[in-house]
C-alpha cells in the first residue's frame, strides 16, 4: 500500500490467475468480491492508473515534460481500463475499443476493458477450479457472471458525467475529470517502502490485538507516515482496498474495530473509506522514523 509503483501493474498487468488452497484469493488480484460486486474502493485503483499514465514511463523512471500536456492520454487510459463491450441495445458510450491502438494492455479491439477481463478472467477460474474456492466466494460466481457488465456499464457511464451536469444518475461520486485533477495533485506514484525501526516494531507487536497478523498492523502504520500531511494529523484510510491488499476481508471485519482501540484513532467508515490517526505513544515512536 505504501509503494504505490508496485500496486500499478496489479491493476495494468496480467493478474496471476492461481492459488494453492481455499483461502488463498491470489487470484483475484487486489480485489475482492464485496469491492467487485458492491463497487467500492475504486478511487484509489483508478488514481493509481491515472498517476501512473500521467506521470511514469513504463519502466517507472519520470517521464519528461509538462504532465498538464498529458491529460487526455490519462483520461484515455482510464476509459479503456473501465471499457465495456458492446451488447444488443447497450450504450456505446461505454465502449472504447478504439483505444486498443494506444492501450493495449487495458483493452481490446472488441472493447473488453481490464476490469470486465478480470472479472471475466475470474470466473472462469472459478469453473476451472471450484474445488480452491472458498463456498462464500463460489457462490457469488453467477452474480459475477450475469450482473457485472451491466452494474459496471451504468457506473462508466456516470464516471463520464460533465463537472457542470445538473442532474446525475445515482450515487456515483467518482468521475473522470475529478480523478485527472486529483492525480495532477498528487503527483508521481510513491517509489519509497517507509521501513519501521526495531523499537517501533516491538512496541506495534505488544499493542496490536491479540493474534493480528503483525504485517497488517505495521502497514497500517507505515501507510499513515507515508501519506500524513503537515496542515493535518488525519489520514484517509481505503477500508476497501486494505482488505484487498491483504487479500481478504478479515482486515476490516475482524481487526479493525480492536486496531482501533490500541494503536489508532478512526472516524467511522462511509463507502469503504474513513480517515485514521495514531496514538500518541505510537506517534512518539515514529520520530525516527519520520526524521530518517
Amino acid at each position: 500500500m505504501t509503494n504505490e509503483w508496485k500496486e500499478f501493474p496489479a491493476y495494468t498487468g496480467q493478474p496471476d490467475y492461481s492459488a494453492t488452497k481455499k483461502s488463498d484469493t491470489h487470484w483475484m488480484s487486489r480485489f475482492t468480491m464485496k469491492m467487485i460486486l458492491d463497487t467500492l474502493g475504486y478511487h484509489r485503483v483508478l488514481m493509481i492508473i491515472a498517476r501512473g499514465y500521467l506521470f511514469h514511463e513504463p519502466d517507472g523512471s519520470l517521464k519528461a515534460g509538462d504532465p498538464y500536456e498529458r491529460i487526455e492520454y490519462a483520461r484515455n487510459a482510464l476509459c479503456a481500463w473501465c471499457s465495456v463491450p458492446l451488447i444488443e441495445k447497450s450504450d456505446p458510450q461505454t465502449n472504447f475499443g478504439a483505444l486498443a491502438d494506444v492501450f493495449p494492455e487495458l483493452v481490446d479491439a472488441s472493447g473488453l476493458g481490464w476490469m470486465c477481463r478480470h472479472v471475466q478472467n475470474m470466473v472462469r477460474f472459478m469453473d476451472e477450479h471450484p474445488e480452491l474456492i472458498a463456498r462464500a466466494d463460489l457462490s457469488r460466481r453467477d452474480a459475477l457472471r450475469t450482473g457485472f457488465q451491466k452494474a459496471w456499464r451504468k457506473k462508466v457511464r456516470q464516471l463520464q458525467v460533465p463537472i457542470f451536469a445538473v442532474n446525475t444518475e445515482g450515487h456515483w461520486t467518482l468521475r473522470f475529470d475529478d480523478l485527472i485533477a486529483a492525480a495532477l495533485s498528487e503527483g508521481p506514484l510513491r517509489t519509497e517502502e517507509y521501513p519501521l525501526n526495531d523499537e517501533l516494531v516491538a512496541l506495534i507487536e505488544e499493542k496490536k490485538p491479540q493474534k493480528m497478523p503483525s504485517h497488517m498492523a505495521q502497514e497500517v502504520v507505515r501507510y499513515y507516515l507515508a501519506n500524513r500531511q503537515p496542515d493535518t494529523p488525519w489520514v484517509p484510510l481505503p477500508v476497501i482496498n486494505f482488505d484487498a491488499f491483504f487479500g481478504s476481508g478479515t482486515f476490516s471485519k475482524k481487526w479493525l474495530k480492536p486496531l482501533g482501540e490500541t494503536i489508532i484513532e478512526r472516524d467511522a467508515t462511509a463507502y469503504g473509506l474513513s480517515r485514521y490517526c495514531l496514538r500518541d505513544d505510537i506517534l512518539y515512536a515514529c520520530t525516527d522514523v519520520q526524521q530518517n
